[in-house]
């Protein structure tokens, strides 16, 4: 698979593995028969491109997973998305951030997952952010004019696609503590590892302190599953001792990455990603 090839999901997150999709789907061997485990789907990238027959995908960020259930069932449709994009698009462009904040202030009321696909698309930088009481609070992108006729297209297709992908597959999506989705866990299975990182803002949803990233280390030894974590090493600035400490005995496979976060080239600095995978 080609980095051009990669499938991108409708929603938008920073720290998506888009890029890294190629590099995890060469180094993941698992048995299809298998059930593909996901604790923190995320946007859903590696798994909408894996396209696994049996799947449990779950995350902590009930927004995205009803989101995607809602395309699952068909209740949510390119058809429906391109009706809401338009008619709220139309008067963001009237009212620019005055109408962003007013559908901002509607989500957290409502928690409307077509709601949720709009900010996610007209916010700053895609990011998805909810302070401590739980609301949505990125700001506007500052552009008015944000859902042209094409960027709802390219919106629209993704949704389309993505429930050609998951047609006639048995997939799950659930909201729940990643603890959950290991209980069932057999050796024929493959779980999949995309904690947030340690140390950077995890205000995408709860915290993620050390101390459960090291619970998440011990799971992932005990189950019988075979278990791959995604993960940064180290960049020309610092190390990632947790990696070091808690799951050197996984054969790791390394990938050199480019974050850019910032508008300026002097803000994108290369990554070593790892894949340590347990057998």
């Amino acid at each position: 698979m080609s980095e051009k090839s990669v499938f991108v999901p409708p929603i938008k997150c920073q720290g998506i593995k888009t890029k890294l999709v190629p590099f995890i789907i060469e180094n993941v061997h698992r048995d299809d028969a298998g059930l593909w485990i996901e604790p923190f789907v995320g946007t859903g990238v590696v798994a909408l491109n894996l396209a696994p027959q049996r799947a449990l995908l779950s995350d902590k960020n009930q927004y995205i997973i009803a989101l995607y259930q809602g395309i699952q069932s068909g209740k949510i449709t390119s058809k429906t998305v391109r009706e809401f994009l338009e008619y709220h698009g139309s008067i963001l462009e009237e009212r620019g951030a005055e109408y962003y904040i007013e559908m901002r202030d509607a989500f957290n009321a409502n928690g409307d997952p077509l709601y949720f696909l709009f900010l996610n698309r007209s916010d700053f930088n895609g990011m998805i952010r909810f302070n401590k009481s739980g609301y949505f609070n990125v700001p506007f992108c500052q552009k008015p004019n944000r859902f042209a006729k094409a960027y709802i297209t390219k919106i629209c297709n993704q949704v389309a696609r993505m429930a050609q992908i998951m047609d006639g597959k048995d997939w799950r999506f659930v909201c729940c503590p990643w603890q959950e989705t290991f209980e069932s866990a057999t050796e024929n299975d493959y779980i999949y590892l995309d904690p947030p990182y340690i140390g950077r803002d995890t205000s995408y949803v709860g915290e993620w302190p050390e101390e459960e990233a090291v619970l998440l280390s011990e799971y992932a030894h005990n189950t019988p599953a075979n278990v791959c974590l995604s993960m940064w090493r180290e960049n020309e600035f610092r190390r990632n001792e947790h990696l070091y400490d808690h799951w050197s005995d996984f054969t790791w496979y390394e990938h050199n990455h480019f974050y850019h976060i910032g508008a300026k080239e002097s803000n994108r600095h290369p990554m070593i990603e790892v894949l340590a995978i347990k057998r």
